[in-house]
């Protein structure tokens, strides 16, 4: 089993997290793309900032995709690619470890993306460059017996109200304040 205790104990220290969530037109990180990066940073003080960007991707937003995030073409018309908003993101998260909800989704879309974007020389890293750290496994330790471990269900179970399900900014406040309460429940 996944340890932990090094996100808690850095937490408790004093370290900055960046909790954060995106948003896509499909679930295959090999041909879908990122529409929408959140992120909140934040320690044991408090939030001391929060990032939020749509991106186009360049194509029609996908119907399916759609109906999940809310999320329509006429909100990405005009807005920057990914190749502007990765740099700004990883930017926001420098010096911080990175938090997410099943992490493996939300850090394959951005891996895959930075790979592209080193290769034409948009970014330097190929890859997230910072520690990350899972709420998705710290629940299943944390609260056994659930049936479902998806972010709304486990912040609904401990009573943090979604304001805006599966739009980015908030799903990383949600992954934040999962954490936060793991972290001294713990």
């Amino acid at each position: 089993m996944e340890s932990f205790n090094w996100a808690i104990t850095a937490f408790k220290a004093g370290d900055d997290f960046t909790a954060f969530d995106i948003e896509t037109t499909g679930l295959d990180n090999r041909r879908d793309s990122i529409v929408e990066m959140g992120a909140i940073r934040f320690n044991r003080q408090g939030i001391i900032d929060h990032y939020v960007q749509l991106s186009d991707p360049g194509f029609p937003m996908p119907a399916g995709a759609g109906k999940v995030n809310n999320i329509t073409d006429a909100m990405l018309a005009g807005q920057p690619p990914i190749q502007e908003v990765l740099p700004v993101f990883l930017r926001f998260a420098a010096d911080s470890i990175v938090l997410a909800h099943n992490a493996p989704f939300d850090c394959g879309f951005v891996n895959r993306s930075l790979s592209r974007l080193c290769d034409d020389g948009y970014v330097q890293h190929s890859a997230l460059p910072n520690p990350v750290a899972d709420t998705l496994p710290l629940a299943r330790r944390m609260l056994p017996g659930r049936s479902h471990y998806h972010l709304q269900d486990i912040a609904a179970f401990l009573g943090f109200k979604a304001e805006a399900a599966h739009r980015a900014l908030d799903d990383a406040r949600l992954c934040m304040e999962i954490f936060i309460y793991l972290a001294h429940n713990g």
